[in-house]
């Protein structure tokens, strides 16, 4: 497999969810696993996908179960451990070295991963750490927990979006945005996630990433990058403060003009500091 054409996979993970992902690049490379944040699906990675491949990645870019084409849970298993569970199922057949770059809820898989024994070669969190602001947080969880009615056309879906995120220009063409949405019987459009991924509370949620985050720290030769958008209002100073009390040897880009959403904010930064520290950690050729 190489070039920038995806192909798509699909996994099962050990409850028989099933788990949908894009996979391009060269078969014998090292690999980067995109898991990306609550609410959003694989193509929030479009543009890091891209850039990867470019720089001769072999890239796995899957939904997280409950969101896009990935399944949902009949019982409605959505703790870390059910995450971290399908990513054991979609990195089971690598050879390669891999890492894992993980937004949110998804930097908040990588880390309970690390400590439940996955073994990634390097980790990049994106916006977020053990301790955030629960502000952040919150807005995060009201967003997702509001309109559960749906909208009745693609621009109110639009206005939504638009209110979480006043900063960042409203597209001329919304249509891309129909990916995170599915039009049912009734006429209407809903988020294509399941609605029960908001039932557990932020707070145990987050207590499991810091006992996580604990366990991480044990492994001091295992490269960490933070990428944080510096209009975030999830990822403050003192958060990354106590993070880097905990992983001294910590690596942070800053992203100017980004807000929680740090890739699609800045696309262009983001790429460029993520590639950056994956060359020097996992580089694509080895010497002999």
């Amino acid at each position: 497999m190489s070039g920038q054409t995806a192909t798509l996979r699909r996994f099962r993970a050990p409850d028989g969810v099933e788990i949908v992902a894009d996979e391009a690049g060269p078969a014998d490379a090292p690999a980067v696993v995109l898991l990306h944040g609550g609410g959003q699906t694989r193509h929030s990675w479009a543009g890091a996908m891209r850039a990867l491949v470019k720089g001769s990645y072999r890239v796995i870019n899957f939904d997280a179960r409950g969101h896009g084409d990935s399944g949902w849970s009949p019982e409605g298993a959505y703790l870390l451990g059910d995450r971290v569970a399908d990513l054991r199922a979609v990195v089971a057949g690598l050879d390669a070295p891999f890492a894992l770059v993980g937004a949110s809820l998804g930097g908040a898989t990588a880390i309970h991963a690390v400590a439940e024994g996955v073994s990634p070669v390097a980790v990049v969190l994106v916006d977020i750490v053990p301790e955030p602001e629960p502000e952040g947080i919150s807005r995060i969880v009201e967003f997702m927990r509001a309109n559960p009615d749906g909208f009745a056309t693609l621009d109110e879906a639009t206005d939504a979006v638009a209110a979480y995120n006043p900063a960042r220009p409203r597209p001329r063409d919304p249509t891309g945005l129909m990916r995170n949405l599915r039009r049912r019987e009734n006429g209407r459009l809903y988020w294509h996630w399941d609605p029960r991924i908001t039932a557990e509370e932020p707070a145990r949620h987050h207590a499991v990433v810091q006992r996580s985050a604990a366990v991480m720290a044990k492994h001091p030769d295992l490269p960490v990058l933070l990428v944080r958008g510096l209009g975030s209002d999830v990822v403050s100073d003192n958060g990354v403060a106590a993070f880097r009390r905990l992983l001294p040897e910590l690596e942070v880009v800053d992203v100017a003009g980004a807000g929680h959403m740090v890739a699609g904010d800045r696309n262009d930064a983001f790429n460029a500091g993520v590639i950056a520290f994956l060359q020097r950690h996992m580089p694509v050729s080895r010497p002999a």
